[in-house]
């Protein structure tokens, strides 16, 4: 049976599943964040589990409304059609360049990613550690944090210097830590399931797994991107000698 599939249609799907597969798990904690914020508007019970939210607000709705900005429209901008910057026609001149919604949306992504890094940073070291975390883990949530933190502004300093590749990859990275909440979540989720609760020192190992998982997977898809750039850009001839050379 043939296919009636164009090659146009299947790029487009590859092209939409990577942001549909990251949206699928940035939901997660999306709802997990709607949640606690239905518990501080809603005049919920404090309990010692969440006491800490109701004694110090801001940082919480901070961080969950930048994380729930930077996770689901940051899926967006891996969509590479929105990437493309047409210029403006008006009549037979071209006129300037219209911004792609790739530059619109990081004017966005970018605040909403550092004060997403910062509010996570400050409940961090501010807010009581719950029973179920400890010591390790908090550790881990200081260097994740100050990675992703650190990845936002080596991309904004890749950009200035219009080193797209050095910006992507890097904004990359700091996606990848972002969205580890959703992975943790599988992960612990999993571990229960499997073999049962988590006492501090495993839900601190599983919980760094899932940001090194992520951290790993952004690693390959970045460096297919620049083996790509690269052939892209090899002259064909010297393409053609070294293929022929390895025959």
């Amino acid at each position: 049976m043939t296919s009636t599939t164009t090659p146009s249609a299947r790029s487009r799907g590859i092209n939409w599943g990577v942001p549909a597969a990251l949206i699928i798990l940035s939901l997660i904690p999306v709802i997990a964040g709607a949640a606690r914020l239905t518990q501080l508007t809603g005049g919920a019970t404090v309990t010692p589990e969440n006491a800490r939210f109701f004694a110090s607000p801001i940082p919480m709705v901070t961080h969950i409304v930048t994380v729930t900005v930077y996770s689901l429209l940051g899926a967006i901008q891996f969509v590479p059609a929105l990437r493309r910057v047409n210029p403006r026609q008006r009549g037979s001149q071209p006129q300037r360049r219209t911004r792609s919604w790739h530059q619109a949306a990081g004017r966005v992504l970018v605040p909403a990613g550092l004060l997403a890094a910062l509010s996570g940073l400050w409940m961090s070291v501010f807010y009581t550690l719950p029973e179920t975390d400890g010591q390790s883990l908090l550790v881990l949530r200081l260097i994740f944090g100050f990675g992703m933190l650190g990845s936002i502004m080596l991309g904004l300093l890749a950009i200035r210097r219009r080193d797209f590749a050095a910006h992507g990859a890097w904004m990359t990275r700091a996606y990848a830590i972002a969205v580890g909440a959703g992975t943790q979540a599988l992960v612990l989720l999993s571990w229960m399931l499997i073999v049962g609760p988590t006492d501090q020192t495993v839900r601190a190992v599983l919980m760094g797994a899932a940001w090194v998982i992520n951290l790993v997977v952004a690693e390959y898809f970045i460096q297919r991107r620049r083996a790509a750039r690269k052939f892209r850009e090899e002259p064909r001839a010297t393409r053609r000698r070294r293929e022929l050379k390895s025959a």
